[in-house]
């Protein structure tokens, strides 16, 4: 289950706002510092643990780089809720561990809501509003991969399990 506050932003959110290129060296938590910093100077500093962030339409499009799930799941933030992404950015959001959830319904979602999103039936609760969404639940093996807080670590977990034996 995760539970946090909506951070929202519109439509076409790429890599290079969620990640600017000129931070991609520093460390993860550094490079977080700096998140949405180009449309939201105080978004790091607005991010409690486990938030949610709510945008529009082709979330995460632009580059390739990994580096703009990791500053978000760095940043705090417990999954991102989007109308549609970009399919690299999905991917690699999934491969490191961080939740992404396609709600064609978006805009029924406003900034500073209670959100507590159930992966595994596919619910959205509105908490503030008391109203549910409803997506798609994600897979067995896709939930174990992100609680595991991702593919390498997931993979770790699997080798190190088999050496025991």
């Amino acid at each position: 289950m995760i539970r946090g506050r909506v951070h929202k932003y519109g439509d076409n959110i790429n890599t290079d706002i969620i990640s600017p290129a000129q931070y991609m060296e520093l460390s993860y938590a550094d490079m977080a510092a700096h998140a949405m910093e180009g449309i939201d100077p105080d978004f790091s500093r607005k991010v409690r643990q486990g938030d949610i962030m709510v945008a529009g339409k082709n979330f995460g499009s632009g580059s390739s780089r990994e580096t703009a799930p990791i500053a978000l799941k760095y940043a705090g933030i417990g999954a991102v809720v989007a109308e549609f992404f970009a399919r690299i950015f999905y991917r690699n959001a999934i491969n490191i561990g961080l939740p992404v959830i396609e709600l064609p319904t978006v805009e029924v979602i406003n900034d500073g809501d209670e959100l507590e999103i159930d992966l595994a039936k596919g619910i959205i609760r509105n908490l503030t509003q008391q109203k549910d969404c409803y997506f798609p639940s994600f897979p067995d093996h896709i939930i174990e991969l992100i609680h595991a807080g991702g593919l390498v670590p997931l993979l770790e977990k699997k080798l190190l399990a088999k050496e025991s034996h």
